[in-house]
């Protein structure tokens, strides 16, 4: 999937959330990060449209079924760059991903991974003080 494709992909994801069509936004995340192809582009443009999915906001306690899925698809894509990057971001957003698919032992270990480069890092951190409350969320 080249940058082109994938910027394209993005703006359509964009639209569809601007114009209230959240379930069919969700389907298309899902769709992108179940391609293959979406791990081929940079590590950056990955983590960018990742970021926008994981830490847009959400309504309700409850997600339907179409943002679980759509998180549960970012799992192997994120899995992919937090071992070979080891950027405490990335598991950041594994984590929550996994926190939203019901798997809080695996965003635990997640989440403490990341901790422990961001501490290593920037103690002071906003991201460390944002891993610190995740590891004791779960």
């Amino acid at each position: 999937m080249a940058s082109e494709v994938l910027v394209q992909a993005v703006k359509q994801i964009m639209s569809l959330a601007r114009s209230g069509k959240a379930e069919e936004a969700y389907d298309a995340y899902r769709a992108l990060f179940a391609d293959p192809a979406f791990t081929s582009n940079p590590p950056d443009d990955q983590r960018r449209v990742l970021n926008l999915m994981v830490h847009a906001k959400k309504q309700g306690n409850m997600p339907p079924a179409h943002v679980i899925e759509a998180h549960r698809a970012a799992i192997p894509p994120l899995t992919e760059l937090a071992a070979a990057y080891g950027e405490p971001a990335d598991f950041e957003m594994l984590g929550l991903c996994q926190v939203m698919v019901g798997d809080e032992a695996a965003a635990s270990t997640s989440f403490k991974a990341g901790l422990h480069i961001e501490r290593e890092r920037n103690p002071q951190s906003n991201l460390c003080g944002a891993l610190m409350k995740w590891v004791a969320s779960v």
